[in-house]
């Protein structure tokens, strides 16, 4: 790991930091839960307009139509081009848990 600083005595790694966002992700064919990591400071939207041909996906179950998982695998990557829709799941905040 390299670390370069300037004249302000601020520091640039190699390391990007991302955080995890839990999302379920529609493809023409199949229902995946698991993480998305999103540079820190940015939305999940800026990680899906990424460039990249397929999307990394962590900690990842491919879910059947019965809801049961058909299997699971600690790292996947999804091709763009197969999304259908993508949605971050989020704990509900205290006021619609009643």
């Amino acid at each position: 790991m390299s670390i370069e600083y300037d004249e302000k005595g601020k520091f640039y790694t190699d390391i990007i930091t991302k955080q995890p966002v839990s999302v379920v992700i529609q493809t023409s064919l199949h229902l995946i839960r698991g993480f998305v990591h999103v540079r820190q400071g940015e939305r999940l939207k800026n990680e899906l307009e990424n460039d990249e041909v397929f999307l990394a996906v962590t900690n990842a179950s491919v879910v059947g139509a019965d809801e049961k998982v058909l299997f699971a695998v600690p790292f996947m990557a999804v091709r763009r081009s197969q999304i259908v829709w993508v949605m971050p799941l989020e704990e509900k905040p205290e006021d619609m848990s009643a």
